[in-house]
């Protein structure tokens, strides 16, 4: 059976038990709350271990699961060019948790922002420092215009490359160990 490439919360949530479920959020965002069953592959490892999901989609329909859909349309493209189906869930974990269904929230974990919060802590922080920086020395205002620059790039193109550099941060990378497993989950 193939799947298509976007299931509404209530129809993942009815198929849960049959789906592979993967969550391109960083580690971070993941901890805070996920799916139930869900393994933890950031978006920006996918491409290393496409070997793994190929072998989990062999198995089963494969969910792509983020915050809001969008990292995970990325991911389910990404997967569809190198000849793997997936679908991605609409609205992503925060339409899943507003129609009232489980988020599994391991105990003891540290929450951590999701990615859009951190960019816009990110971003705000980088404007207000030009504004306030330029007040004595001018040029320090293009550092304010190159960010709103940013923000409308990012906004044209559904990209985002303060996120990028973001997920890069350790708060937001997989420990080795946990990737590991996740990866012998979906391969064995």
């Amino acid at each position: 059976m193939t799947t298509p490439t976007a299931l509404a919360p209530a129809q993942a949530r009815a198929r849960l038990h049959e789906l592979t479920v993967i969550d391109v959020r960083t580690p971070g965002e993941y901890a805070s709350g996920h799916l139930p069953g869900a393994h933890n592959i950031p978006l920006d490892h996918l491409e290393a271990v496409l070997p793994a999901l190929r072998t989990a989609a062999g198995r089963g329909d494969l969910l792509m699961v983020c915050a809001s859909g969008a990292r995970s349309a990325t991911a389910c493209a990404t997967l569809a060019e190198n000849g793997i189906t997936a679908a991605t869930l609409t609205g992503g974990t925060s339409a899943w948790a507003r129609l009232g269904h489980h988020v599994h929230r391991p105990a003891g974990e540290r929450t951590v922002w999701a990615m859009e919060r951190q960019v816009r802590l990110a971003a705000g922080s980088l404007v207000l420092t030009g504004l306030a920086v330029g007040r004595r020395r001018p040029a320090a205002r293009w550092l304010s215009a190159g960010i709103a620059g940013g923000l409308v790039f990012s906004a044209l193109t559904d990209t985002c490359g303060m996120a990028r550099v973001l997920a890069k941060l350790p708060h937001n990378r997989p420990r080795p160990a946990d990737l590991d497993a996740t990866l012998a989950a979906l391969s064995g």
